[in-house]
């Protein structure tokens, strides 16, 4: 297996230039599936900390990267929606959040938001014991108690804390719900769900998505639950 990749056939999610070279450096086995863009590719295409594999593994093996509140040792982890990078020497962390076009780009936050991430609800399954186990659109598995699952439902947003992997805030997938469009040709909008329409069959739900100056539709899969904490829009208004 080769362990490099053309920069030409990398996903549309992947922040990186495709005519400047032909190669680029491949995902490694890991949450996000194909849609995940190496943590190497952050560190030096993104923010420009690094300059070649060899200053990424020697940053790494300082224990002075984290991604959800864990170091990180593989410059091929792969990097995905709503993950938590923290810098805690530079003291920067960053939220990787859609940007228009479906690229992954990394929203600045405080170190108070650092200590959770929100996750999509894609599968609920009941575990022996009677217990209910939830799986996150990047592969995190959260498991909440039989008597408490029952306000939970697949399409909505969990926030989780890194290091206890316990649930502190939950938003319901509605109409009237913030969302933001994290693939398809609307990737990197967000606003509230206006009707949710159920498709028969095996074809996809379709959400109306209404903005101040319009608005937008895409399919059920396509739109991720958040609250205004994941827009920025607080950060503008503290400046």
């Amino acid at each position: 297996m080769t362990r490099h990749q053309k920069r030409l056939s990398v996903p549309k999610s992947w922040p990186v230039e495709r005519k400047t070279a032909t190669w680029t450096v491949k995902a490694g086995a890991g949450p996000h599936g194909e849609a995940g863009v190496p943590l190497l590719i952050v560190l030096r295409d993104v923010l420009g900390y690094v300059d070649s594999r060899k200053e990424a593994n020697y940053a790494l093996n300082q224990d002075s990267v984290l991604v959800n509140g864990d170091a990180i040792s593989d410059v091929e982890r792969p990097i995905g929606m709503f993950d938590i990078l923290a810098f805690a020497e530079r003291e920067e962390f960053y939220r990787v959040f859609p940007d228009e076009g479906g690229r992954l780009s990394l929203t600045p936050i405080d170190a108070d938001a650092a200590g959770s991430r929100l996750g999509k609800i894609v599968r609920k399954t009941q575990v022996t014991g009677g217990d209910f186990q939830f799986t996150l659109h990047d592969g995190t598995n959260v498991r909440v108690a039989e008597d408490e699952a029952g306000e939970y439902a697949t399409g909505d947003s969990l926030v989780v804390d890194n290091e206890t992997k316990d649930i502190v805030a939950h938003f319901v997938y509605e109409e009237g719900a913030l969302v933001t469009a994290v693939a398809g040709s609307h990737a990197g909008e967000i606003g509230e769900i206006d009707t949710i329409t159920v498709t028969p069959g095996s074809g996809d739900n379709v959400v109306t998505v209404s903005q101040d100056d319009g608005g937008f539709e895409t399919i059920e899969e396509y739109v991720v639950v958040i609250d205004e904490n994941f827009t920025g829009d607080e950060e503008e208004d503290d400046e």
